[in-house]
């Protein structure tokens, strides 16, 4: 019976020496891979940097499209189009004086 014990025994060491360096590769696998929980909250990050990115990207561009809208042919806006002379040709009234 001694040498069925110490094979017994030998094999439940075995046993563990093989399936607990896999549990561990498995756990820092979940943990840290390229899958894993710490890389799962990277992502949910850069997805919500990107979600508001692109919310103030849909603002400026619903924004640029009403300006489009006010400065088109079927439909003028003559205090835009007046702020618009001014801003990119430089224009202003003779009635009004220019200090630098």
């Amino acid at each position: 019976m001694s040498a069925a014990n110490s094979q017994r025994s030998f094999g439940g060491l075995a046993y563990l020496v093989l399936v607990v360096p896999v549990g561990i590769s498995f756990t820092f696998a979940a943990v840290q891979g390229d899958y894993g929980m710490f890389a799962r909250v990277a992502i949910n990050a850069e997805a919500e940097t990107l979600r508001a990115e692109r919310d103030k990207l849909a603002a400026d561009l619903a924004e640029m499209q009403n300006l489009t809208h006010r400065l088109s042919d079927d439909y003028l806006d003559l205090d835009l189009l007046d702020q618009q002379t001014r801003d990119v040709l430089g224009y202003m009234r003779s009635d009004e004086i220019a200090i630098r």
